[in-house]
């Protein structure tokens, strides 16, 4: 099985964002010609065909992760909105760790960091969130909500300081091309 470093990892996970960044505010900030050192091999993606395999290789994760001597609250879950939390759960529990880690939303991840983490149902109408693309009134919107979703990605794969695994059911998420 083969391992990645948080640098490598967030080498990758810069594949998901834009050559320019975009705030609220309408403010842009040019990525190109910058020099990263995260540079590396892209992190373990699964696509799956239905949600109890994803839940499985989940578990599989976890236990293996334990097993090379992880502690368990060096783990972290994130999911996309509270309504995948039970997927999490569900593989957690098949990994016999029930609530021993940190099981969250994309949105809470930010400044958190673990040695293994999972990013769960990246599913096609789950990441982008279909809802939040229905509610775009204009072009120009549906581009922020669709940059505001892939650095939600970003910011959730980058939690991972030695092991990433982001999952999904078939069709996945369009951005787990970029990775």
């Amino acid at each position: 099985m083969c391992y990645r470093t948080s640098r490598q990892i967030r080498g990758v996970a810069d594949r998901l964002l834009p050559a320019a960044l975009r705030d609220p505010d309408g403010n842009e900030d040019e990525r190109s010609g910058t020099v990263s050192v995260f540079d590396g091999p892209p992190p373990t993606i699964a696509v799956l065909t239905d949600a109890q395999q994803e839940i499985e290789r989940a578990g599989d994760f976890l236990r293996n992760a334990v097993a090379d001597g992880i502690r368990t609250d060096e783990i972290g879950m994130f999911v996309r909105s509270p309504n995948e939390i039970g997927r999490a759960r569900a593989a957690a529990e098949r990994a016999g760790l029930g609530d021993q880690v940190a099981i969250s939303v994309m949105h809470l991840a930010k400044g958190l960091e673990f040695r293994a983490v999972i990013v769960m149902v990246c599913d096609q109408d789950v990441l982008p969130l279909e809802s939040r693309i229905a509610e775009a009134a204009d072009e120009g919107e549906l581009d922020d909500i669709y940059e505001t979703e892939r650095q939600l990605l970003y910011v959730a794969c980058t939690r991972a300081r030695d092991r990433l695994l982001v999952t999904g059911v078939a069709p996945a998420s369009e951005f787990l091309k970029d990775l």
